[in-house]
């Protein structure tokens, strides 16, 4: 028998209660509507999006370019498997090799899945090119997906044990110690697989001149480096990928999160050298499906048309500066690091999650990524005035948190 459905009159957590899984903490916000750097909850408030669906939205909500791009697609064909090809597909993989570094492209539908692919890509190469090394040195404080093998290179704990025995072949060092980077790689490793700035463990970047000691490491010891872009790619740091800062290109790189403007879709590049698969070593039947390639090839080209990764580096600029000042101002803003619109704001004290809920009531969306740390992942598209005016939210939520404690 089943069991009974919410009246019509129940509230969305209600609702959500009884048809969704528990796999997530909600926010207490409903959102009906958005256009460029803003969205409409479901009660008729407009709010400033700071986090753009976690570093998805790039063209902002409801980009004319992308919306009629879907639209144009989806008259025309939504599916066809990978057993024929399909020009949105074809584009596309040129549209990031040209963006990139040369390679060729394996497509999938998530950021988690990529990391999957590439983790089989590097223990193949291994096996033909190391004498059957197949284990993957990762970073601590690494996330690269939920799905098993992405789990096992993620290091955090509190993701893994849950559901362990997780695959084994992983290594997990610092973040930033080179030396223990050399000092663990030996005969059984195939491949160093990190993010160039680690966005769920608090917004924190490999120090200056890192990631290409890493990149000649990599080659001195004849292994691959896989760098998981998923976060920091699509013009996030003010480069079309964050290697780019360095020219540091990667062997493997993982790519997601905005390549679809909102539409789900990942990506693996591999250059030559560890360019291995061969039919059936690996596959999707939705994998870069052409909806998914044609909303993708609209963005890439939306962004390149607008000047958008020029935007993200200076208007990213401009957010830090502010929010720096905000902090002089007597927030308690310790810092702020990050490149270009992949921001972290530490704070001085153990109130993130606090300052991410009076936000919203301040009409601001903000993420917090543990007690000290705010993430800021905006639109592309977001201008100085609303940079400006989300400051000053973030300045109500600040002044709200402060009165809460001086109360309690």
């Amino acid at each position: 028998m089943s069991a009974p459905l919410p009246t019509a009159n129940a509230t969305l957590a209600e609702r959500a209660k009884a048809a969704l899984m528990d796999t997530y903490q909600r926010q207490p916000l409903g959102l009906r509507h958005g256009s460029g750097a803003r969205v409409t909850t479901t009660d008729g408030r407009e709010m400033l999006d700071l986090v753009a669906g976690i570093a998805v939205n790039v063209l902002g909500h409801n980009h004319p370019a992308l919306r009629a791009a879907i639209a144009d697609q989806a008259a025309r064909l939504i599916h066809t498997s990978n057993l024929y090809y399909t020009e949105p597909q074809l584009e596309l993989a040129e549209l990031l090799i040209a963006s990139a570094f040369p390679s060729r492209v394996f497509f999938c539908n998530s950021g988690a899945e990529a990391n999957e692919g590439a983790i089989k890509l590097a223990r193949k190469w291994g096996k033909a090119h190391r004498d059957g090394a197949d284990v993957i040195i990762c970073a601590q404080g690494a996330f690269h997906g939920r799905t098993l093998g992405a789990l096992a290179a993620t290091a955090n704990r509190r993701y893994r044990e849950p559901f362990e025995p997780l695959p084994r072949g992983f290594v997990h060092v610092p973040y930033n110690d080179i030396g223990a980077l050399e000092t663990a790689i030996d005969s059984t490793t195939c491949a160093v697989m990190l993010e160039p700035i680690e966005g769920e463990s608090g917004v924190l970047p490999l120090e200056p001149g890192r990631l290409a000691a890493i990149r000649s490491l990599c080659d001195e010891r004849d292994i691959l480096l896989i760098l998981d872009e998923v976060q920091t790619g699509m013009g996030r740091t003010g480069r079309w990928w964050a290697h780019q800062h360095e020219e540091a290109a990667p062997d493997v790189m993982t790519v997601a999160k905005g390549l679809g403007g909102g539409v789900p879709i990942g990506a693996i590049l591999a250059a030559p050298r560890a360019d291995v698969f061969e039919p059936g070593d690996h596959g999707s039947t939705f994998g870069g499906g052409p909806l998914a390639c044609a909303a993708a090839v609209a963005v890439m080209r939306t962004i390149a048309d607008e000047d958008l990764v020029r935007h993200a580096a200076e208007i990213g600029d401009y957010l830090a500066e502010s929010l720096s000042a905000l902090g002089e101002r007597g927030a308690p803003i310790a810092g702020v690091r990050g490149r270009g619109l992949m921001l972290g704001v530490a704070l001085s004290e153990d109130v993130a999650p606090k300052v991410a809920a009076a936000a919203l009531d301040a009409g601001l969306i903000i993420n917090a990524v543990g007690a000290r740390t705010l993430r800021i992942v905006p639109p592309l598209v977001i201008t100085r005035d609303d940079v400006d005016e989300a400051v000053q939210r973030l300045s109500t939520a600040f002044a709200a948190v402060e009165r809460a404690e001086e109360q309690a």
